[in-house]
């Protein structure tokens, strides 16, 4: 499922240095179907939901929410989201999206990327719909794999830290906080499943010294994904 994962991580780490935030933002940009401000036609009503025309079976109202952050001490501004599965799926994959970790074989595809008043910090998802509990559980398995991948990393890269699982009533996953080159908190990553459905979650940037932010949007991600 991985053939070229290896040179795949391997050219994604290769940047990787105490000042490499921003570059982890810019990888994880993607090009979407539609943008929008996350606070529909006025920024000055952030707290309202973005979302666009579903896809079969799954669609952005599976996905996260400009109502899910500001408790997490984010404040969205922009949200594109794509139906096509072809977003890079974390700083981790270098470029692989979750089309190509499903061969195409899930019924349905749903990418968002946020963009929030904080310059440098932004918030990706991608989630497909595996049909069964069963393939969605060996999918989640192996975006839990390659996300342990970088867990180990050399002295100045930037890195992935301890995992943390977790259930809400929708759903169960993992989520793991990001550390820049100096050891200082830079975000975070989650996998999550609900059903047959899964995907994951990175966040690129620090709304706070306390990682456990990525708990909260990690288990937001997991209830939204329900059908």
């Amino acid at each position: 499922m991985f053939d070229n994962q290896a040179a795949r991580r391997k050219f994604a780490r290769r940047g990787r240095t105490a000042g490499a935030a921003a570059a982890v933002g810019a990888a994880l940009i993607a090009v979407g179907i539609g943008a929008f401000p996350a606070a529909g036609a006025d920024t000055s009503s952030a707290s309202r939901s973005a979302t666009a025309p579903a896809g079969p079976g799954l669609g952005s109202a599976a996905l996260l929410q400009s109502d899910d952050f500001f408790q997490q001490g984010l404040a969205p501004v922009r949200a594109t989201v794509d139906l096509t599965g072809k977003q890079a799926l974390s700083a981790c994959s270098g470029e692989e999206t979750m089309r190509e970790l499903t061969r195409g074989k899930a019924a349905a595809y749903a990418d968002v990327t946020w963009t929030f008043d904080i310059k440098g910090t932004s918030l990706t998802e991608s989630a497909a719909d595996g049909s069964t509990d069963t393939s969605a559980a060996s999918y989640a398995k192996q975006l839990d794999k390659l996300v342990r991948g970088c867990q180990d990393e050399p002295q100045g890269h930037w890195y992935y830290g301890k995992g943390h699982t977790f259930t809400v009533k929708a759903g169960a996953g993992s989520w793991y906080p990001a550390f820049n080159g100096d050891g200082k908190v830079a975000g975070g990553v989650a996998v999550i499943r609900s059903g047959h459905r899964f995907g994951i979650v990175e966040l690129a940037g620090q709304p706070s010294d306390d990682p456990g932010y990525m708990a909260g949007i990690a288990a937001a991600a997991a209830n939204r994904l329900a059908d």
